[in-house]
């Protein structure tokens, strides 16, 4: 599959997977009004796009994102996407977004990290929580970091702007899995794969679960979900998906064939 280009990231669709990568690796993926702009865009191709059934975002060279671009503070000119407008769009994206750190995530980057869904990390890369080492304050990413880290976690690495590896990053809640960089590929290609064999929609779904669940209240919560349930296995996917498992054969989604709804 061809590679498009714009002036700060790339975006290709390999297989089920829609990659975004960052491509200004001499600024280690610094987050300029024109970068942000473009993950935005691509973000919203991919939703658009029936061959994608997942979202990758990762970064050129040894970095995944430095945070803010602090040596060019000029003002853009014509569309910009707001930082806040990109991270709610990773967050609610209906796809899921892999983050796939491939290095140093530092500041403003870690708001990219935070808000995808899932987090693969080579366990070199280095993250840190800088601003407070500038006597600034990491008050934008907080809204979805905080929502990862809590604020047990959250408190000690605001404040001490201390550096930690991808271990921490899952110990903190960040990520989900550290390994050698020389694995990341191979790791993130295996959460793409677990992801293409659920139902299209069932995955849609979960994410919109997940996300939704945590601020209900427990009986707000059974007062939803029934009928949630109940919609998803009368489905036409549902009824794929069951009639697979008792002929014992891979439902049609898996096959390319996807049931109509």
């Amino acid at each position: 599959m061809s590679i498009a280009g714009q002036e700060h990231t790339l975006y290709e669709v390999r297989g089920s997977a829609a990659w975004i990568t960052l491509n200004r690796p001499e600024v280690r993926n610094a987050l300029s009004a024109t970068l942000i702009t473009e993950v935005h865009d691509h973000l919203m191709n991919a939703q658009a796009d029936e061959r994608v059934r997942c979202i990758v975002l990762t970064g050129a060279g040894k970095g995944f994102c430095s945070g803010a671009d602090l040596t060019n503070r000029a003002t853009p000119t014509g569309r910009v996407v707001a930082y806040p407008e990109l991270l709610t769009a990773i967050w609610e994206s209906e796809k899921p977004v892999i983050a796939a750190i491939n290095g140093s995530a530092f500041a403003g980057g870690l708001g990219l990290v935070a808000a995808s869904d899932i987090v693969i990390t080579a366990e070199e890369a280095t993250f840190s929580f800088a601003e407070v080492r500038i006597g600034v304050i990491p008050a934008i990413i907080a809204v979805v970091c905080l929502r990862k880290l809590g604020p047990h976690h959250g408190m000690r690495l605001f404040v001490t702007g201390k550096r930690f590896n991808g271990h921490e990053a899952v110990e903190y809640g960040l990520a989900h899995r550290a390994v050698p960089l020389t694995e990341l590929a191979t790791a993130v290609d295996a959460e793409i794969e677990a992801i293409s064999m659920g139902g299209p929609i069932a995955v849609v779904e979960c994410k919109k679960l997940v996300r939704t669940l945590p601020d209900l209240s427990m009986e707000e919560g059974f007062e939803l979900t029934p009928g949630w349930s109940q919609r998803m296995f009368q489905s036409t996917e549902g009824a794929e998906g069951i009639a697979a498992f008792r002929e014992k054969r891979k439902p049609a989604w898996c096959a390319g064939d996807e049931p109509e709804d």
